[in-house]
Parts: C-alpha cells; sequence; structure tokens
C-alpha cells in the first residue's frame, strides 16, 4: 500500500504560472508545473512519484503505439471563495478508469495510487485553478501499454500518469450537430463504454467531415441502420420531449457512462423533471420535432458540462432550436455550477475536497 505521504515528491525551482494568464483559458492548451507518474512491472506498481511536468523518453517500439492499450479519464477541481480546492466526483472516474483498463486487458490501477496521488498532486499545484467562472482544473489520468517489442499481446508493462491543465469554458458557443450515418463509433460487444484512445482516434474522420460542412460535431448512431442515437462527439446528449428528458440507455455498451450524465439525471429528477434512458430513433426526433414537441437538445460531459444544441441536421433536414428558450438545460447547467461554487448544499456528497 503507497500512503499519500510515501509519494516523493521533486518540486519545480519557479512555476510556470508566472508567465500564464488564466482568464479564457484555451482547452488543454497549458499545463501545471507537476505531473504524478508511476510503472507498473512484474505484477506491481511502482516508481509511484510526483515530479515537475516533463516530456517522456519513448522506444520506437512501444506496444502502446503498435498495438492500441491506452485509456485515460477527465476530471475537474474547482476553487471557492475561501481557495479550498474541489474535484467533482472523482471516485466515479477511478472506478470508471478500472472498468476502462479491464475491458482493454490492462491491469487496474490502486485506490491509493489514484486517488492520494490525485489528491497529493492537485494539493500541490491547486493554485492553477482558475478562480473565475466557468473556469476549472482539467485533470487527465491516463494509462498505457511501456513493453518495447512487437507482437499482439497485452503488455506486460504500463505506464500510468495524472497531468493537470488549467481551462476556460470549452463551448462558448451553442454547437451544430449532424446525424453520422456512414460512420460507426461503437457496436455491441465493442469498446464504446470505455474511455480508450482508439474510440477517439476513430471519431476524428466523421469530425473533421462535419466541420467541413459548417457543423461541430457528429451524433453518432447504430452500427446496424444507423437510426438508433448514442452519443454527441464526446459527450453524452440529452432531448427534452414534452417536458420529458430522454437520453439513450448504457444496455448495449456503446455509450460511456458519463459521470457528468449521471449528475444531470439526478438534478432533472430534482427539479421534477420526469428522465428515461432508452433507446431512442432519429426517427422519433424528427415525428417529436415535427410536431412541435422536441423542446430542447443538449450534450453533457466533463468538459463541456453543459453544452447547448442549436441545430441538428439529418440528411438534408435541419431541426433548429433557440437556446435562450432552453429553460430546462440552463436550469440544469446553473444548478450544477452552483454545487460546484459552493452556492449550494453539496446534498450528493459530489463535492471531494482537497
Amino acid at each position: 500500500m503507497i500512503a499519500a505521504f510515501d509519494i516523493p515528491v521533486s518540486k519545480v525551482e519557479r512555476s510556470k504560472l508566472n508567465d500564464t494568464p488564466l482568464e479564457n483559458i484555451p482547452f488543454g492548451r497549458y499545463f501545471t508545473d507537476h505531473m504524478l507518474e508511476a510503472d507498473y512491472e512484474n505484477g506491481e506498481w511502482k516508481n509511484v512519484e510526483i515530479k515537475p511536468y516533463q516530456p517522456l523518453l519513448l522506444d520506437p517500439s512501444l506496444a502502446a503505439l503498435h498495438y492500441g492499450q491506452a485509456i485515460f479519464e477527465g476530471i475537474k477541481a474547482y476553487r471557492d471563495e475561501q481557495g479550498n480546492a474541489y474535484v467533482f466526483r472523482p471516485e466515479d472516474n477511478f472506478r470508471r478508469f478500472n472498468k476502462s483498463a479491464e475491458r482493454m486487458n490492462m491491469p487496474p490501477v490502486p485506490e491509493e495510487i489514484f486517488m492520494e496521488g490525485l489528491r497529493k498532486l492537485i494539493a500541490l499545484d491547486k493554485n492553477w485553478i482558475p478562480a473565475m467562472k466557468e473556469h476549472s482544473l482539467y485533470i487527465r489520468p491516463l494509462m498505457f501499454s511501456t513493453d518495447t517489442m512487437l507482437g499482439v499481446r497485452p503488455s506486460e508493462t504500463y505506464k500510468f500518469l495524472i497531468i493537470l491543465s488549467p481551462t476556460g469554458p470549452y463551448y462558448a458557443a451553442p454547437m451544430k450537430i449532424v446525424v453520422e450515418e456512414a460512420y460507426t463509433r461503437a457496436a455491441p460487444g465493442g469498446v464504446g463504454f470505455s474511455k480508450n484512445a482508439g474510440n477517439y482516434g476513430g471519431s476524428m474522420l466523421a469530425a473533421t467531415v462535419a466541420k467541413q460542412q459548417g457543423y461541430d460535431q457528429v451524433l453518432w448512431t447504430d452500427a446496424f441502420e444507423h437510426k438508433w442515437l448514442q452519443e454527441v462527439g464526446m459527450m453524452n446528449v440529452f432531448f427534452v420531449i414534452n417536458g420529458v428528458a430522454v437520453t439513450p440507455s448504457l444496455e448495449e455498451g456503446t455509450i460511456l457512462a458519463g459521470v457528468t450524465r449521471d449528475s444531470v439525471m439526478t438534478v432533472l429528477k430534482e427539479m421534477g423533471i420526469t428522465v428515461e434512458e432508452r433507446r431512442i430513433s432519429i426517427d422519433e426526433l424528427l415525428e417529436a420535432y415535427g410536431k412541435g414537441a422536441l423542446q430542447e437538445a443538449f450534450g453533457t460531459g466533463t468538459a463541456a458540462v453543459i453544452a447547448l444544441i442549436q441545430e441538428l441536421k439529418y440528411k438534408e433536414y435541419a431541426m433548429k432550436f433557440d437556446v435562450s428558450k432552453a429553460s430546462i438545460a440552463l436550469e440544469v447547467k446553473e444548478r450544477l455550477a452552483a454545487i460546484r461554487e459552493a452556492r449550494t448544499p453539496d446534498t450528493h456528497n459530489w463535492m471531494w475536497k482537497v
């Protein structure tokens, strides 16, 4: 067992924060002074340390580069008015990380390394958490295979890292989405529910084509009929139909079980909104839109939290939404922000104090 106080720390001599303004900082461009690193060798985790953020020295035959054993998570930390650092639901991300590891045939990361290492790292770099509205510190745990030989088999060695990145608002403007019909993100029995690097690499072409058409992202559909809705890019998706919030179910294992998704469902129920987790087709959306029953559409995820959708295109038909009237999504966003910013009681114990 590795307790937090056993993790050695090497500090930078001078913080990069002195030269890094945090207001409206772009997502994922800048990184804090330190990172956590650990190695898996001979069936155990070792070499756990927090040290200055720095490049890695990698062999060209590194297994992860050839065979794709790589997973990650996305978590966020915030600061309250007193300067205390809080992390939003990290235990859930820890469990999901190891669920991804199991599916990708990788070793689990022990809780004492993931959670206590995360705590100590954020405590060290907490001044990097921007104290501004819709700003946060993005936390990226990741693990990849490190065997240095060619051969399609599970690696025997792995590296685990946690890096931190201050960020401003992710999606400043409402999104325009196109329903994807040509490409497939996930199928039953696959790895769609895991947060592995390949899922994101395989999604980039479809997103690029969408952007060439003037859209921000794609709404993925099933692999067989291309009509059953899954998720938007890197976010879960919700539709408000006749006052009921509908989101695609997780049953087939093709959709990421989003921590923000789960939080949104909880908040919606507290607002008195009926929530349905079920299969939903593009045909049902078109029918509801035609009847004036499709009132709102929005995405949920760690990076964006709540991202309003102003247009959803299917074939040549565009469903457009007045986002200024997206009262349900905006209320959910405000309620989550109030919990994160300690303006309302955290009755669910979602905020983990560092």
